[in-house]
């Protein structure tokens, strides 16, 4: 296999406080027309992190079409450092490891016996960007960036979990190292197990749990120990049947308990329980309706801090007196507008704090706790800056089985108030995800044009409880079809839109709903737009089983769709009664490029109406601007031709 990593310049232009001024764009009248430009523009900071000491912060841009990682002093003390990646290779993810050195995730595609297949990676990168260290790359298997714990120590330690290659069943197995990321040298503190595939640690670097899982016999088992000196035993056992129902232990506490999630009353809440016997000994926290999304642990990983919630939007919920006193600060300074903790050092005395609305693209801010007052650091749209665009809320309708779907509404700035509008079915990707109330560029660009916009949660998607989810097992493309199409009845009903006037826009799941949509019932929809939508379910599982679900992603997907051919818009071409166009990058590495060719081959075999567009550089996440751009013009053309606003 071929990575691509190369050390790139200094970035210029980073809009970091303390450093010189950037120029920025007046933002233009409330009432004028926004250019495409501008939402075609990536965020000018992705996922930003603070080092340990609060000094630096590492985040992703775009530069010259090439992803890249930034480190940048805060407030003065020196340039901005980057690193570039090869066109082959994804930056997933990063960490920072101590303040002198991160662990940094990473995948590609490569061809396993004849198939492509997507496999992830690590590496070690000094902050200063002058050493590069790939962790196990010749020797590993498939999946090789499973973090599950960084020193606390100073010491720049992590412990990996990966497979340690493909052939035999002990090297299929991950085992569990600790590494040193400044070396790339380790030692393996846990064995391969068959049929584990997630491991679990606490906050001292103890390997205490591991998920196993027989997709043969359809059986779970936690397996747990009380350090690493004991042997691994089964504490719980569950057969397979709609969901997995074990108690999993998240962060373990130094009096012997542990945090959890548990659905034992129909939706995920946070529980503290005794170990090994993992029964509850109280519950911490629960979201009536709806799921608690994550935990946040605190600065010692040996408990909780709080939790992360979603029901109209996203947000926090602290039981950490000095997390939950700042939110409390921040939220009271921004008035109406959201403010979400999205980093902190490790003293937890300095933090980075997102700022918006579902309207507003909004900006980070930098706060030291030792300050009255939060700084900006950079919009994260320098046109719009603090502009008001399009209003967005939620609603609910009721499904033709009377499921209730929640679903995500913008509104036209310039029509609120109108009647009948032309409407823009935007199903989500996952399909294990939702949406919410929050900044969405495409939403708002197809807005801007003049169009409603509805983003269904259909059944199936995430944070809505066990039931709601088991209602999505087998129905793709039919009821979770159902339920995008009685968004279009709902709305109808409600005056809000034309029902002769719809489209259906999506992309991954949601390319597969608008394929899905464009064969299936084209009566309804006038046209559909997929990106990177999947048209051979069959095709992707021997791709990527990471891509849907993860672990026994062939007993999951059996699940989801019994019949793989008989609802894969590829098999269909024939049925397409409507125009479809179809976008997709050639170097997506999550769904292939090959899905759309597939499909676009069978419609031109087939003589149906459709526009197949391919972007050479072009990825699964937008990650370039000039795709973004390209993507977003020939919607317009498309709808403007098909459903014009």
């Amino acid at each position: 296999m071929r990575y691509g990593l190369l050390l790139g310049l200094a970035v210029a232009g980073t809009a970091f406080a303390g450093m010189p001024p950037q120029a920025t764009p007046t933002p233009p009248a409330a009432s004028a027309p926004i250019p495409v430009e501008v939402f075609a523009a990536p965020p000018a900071i992705e996922t930003p992190k603070l080092s340990p000491d609060g000094t630096l912060v590492v985040s992703k841009h775009v530069i010259g079409g090439k992803q890249t990682l930034v480190v940048t002093p805060l407030f003065g003390g020196g340039a901005p450092r980057s690193l570039g990646a090869g066109d082959d290779l994804d930056i997933n993810w990063w960490r920072w490891v101590n303040d002198g050195w991160l662990v940094i995730g990473v995948g590609t595609q490569m061809k396993l016996y004849g198939i492509d297949v997507y496999v992830t990676r690590v590496i070690g990168l000094s902050a200063d960007m002058k050493t590069v260290n790939r962790i196990a790359w010749d020797k590993s298997g498939l999946r090789a960036d499973d973090v599950l714990w960084t020193a606390k120590d100073g010491t720049p330690r992590i412990l990996l979990s990966r497979q340690t290659g493909i052939d035999a069943e002990d090297d299929w197995n991950p085992s569990v190292f600790e590494v040193d990321v400044s070396t790339g040298k380790s030692r393996r503190v846990a064995s391969g197990i068959p049929n584990v595939r997630d491991w679990y640690a606490d906050g001292n670097g103890q390997v205490r749990a591991a998920y196993r899982y027989d997709d043969a016999v359809r059986k779970s088992a936690l397996l747990y120990r009380a350090n690493n000196a004991e042997s691994f035993r089964v504490i719980a056992r569950k057969t397979r049947k709609d969901s997995d129902g074990l108690t999993i232990p998240l962060t373990f506490r130094t009096d012997g308990t542990a945090i959890a999630f548990d659905d034992a009353d129909g939706y995920t809440a946070v529980y503290q329980v005794s170990l090994p016997d993992l029964a509850p000994v109280k519950k911490l926290y629960s979201l009536d309706g709806y799921d608690v999304d994550s935990i946040f642990d605190n600065a010692a990983e040996n408990d909780i801090a709080g939790v992360a919630v979603t029901d109209r939007y996203s947000r926090a919920v602290w039981f950490d007196e000095t997390l939950k006193t700042l939110q409390g600060h921040v939220d009271k300074a921004v008035g109406s507008r959201r403010a979400r903790i999205v980093s902190w050092n490790q003293a937890r005395t300095r933090f980075l704090i997102e700022v918006g609305s579902p309207s507003q693209a909004g900006a980070l801010y930098y706060w030291d706790s030792a300050g009255d007052r939060m700084q900006r650091i950079a919009w994260n749209s320098s046109s719009l800056q603090a502009r008001v665009l399009s209003p967005v809320t939620t609603i609910r309708y009721a499904a033709r089985d009377g499921t209730s779907i929640e679903s995500v509404l913008t509104m036209p700035r310039h029509r609120v108030g109108q009647k009948n509008l032309p409407l823009i079915v935007m199903p989500h990707g996952g399909p294990a995800a939702r949406d919410s109330e929050g900044w969405d560029w495409w939403s708002q660009y197809l807005a801007e044009l003049g169009y409603v916009v509805i983003q269904p949660n259909y059944r199936g998607s995430s944070g809505y409880g066990e039931v709601f989810s088991r209602k999505g097992a087998g129905e793709w493309g039919l009821k979770m079809q159902d339920d995008l199409n009685d968004a279009v009845t709902h709305l109808a009903k409600e005056g809000i839109a034309d029902p002769k006037r719809v489209c259906m826009v999506g992309a991954s799941y949601g390319g597969y709903a608008a394929m899905r949509a464009a064969q299936r019932d084209g009566a309804l929809y006038r046209c559909a737009v997929s990106y990177a939508g999947v048209s051979d379910l069959e095709t992707l599982r021997k791709y990527d089983g990471q891509f849907l679900n993860g672990r026994a992603i062939g007993d999951w997907l059996r699940q989801q769709a019994p019949d793989f051919k008989a609802i894969s818009p590829r098999f269909g071409a024939a049925s397409f009664s409507t125009p479809i166009l179809l976008l997709h990058g050639k170097l997506d590495k999550r769904v292939p490029v090959n899905q759309s060719r597939m499909l676009a081959s069978e419609l031109r075999r087939a003589g149906k109406p459709h526009q197949y567009i391919e972007q050479p550089l072009g990825d699964h996440f937008f990650s370039r601007g000039e795709d973004r751009l390209q993507f977003l013009k020939a919607m317009a053309d498309f709808l403007k031709v098909h459903n014009p606003a």
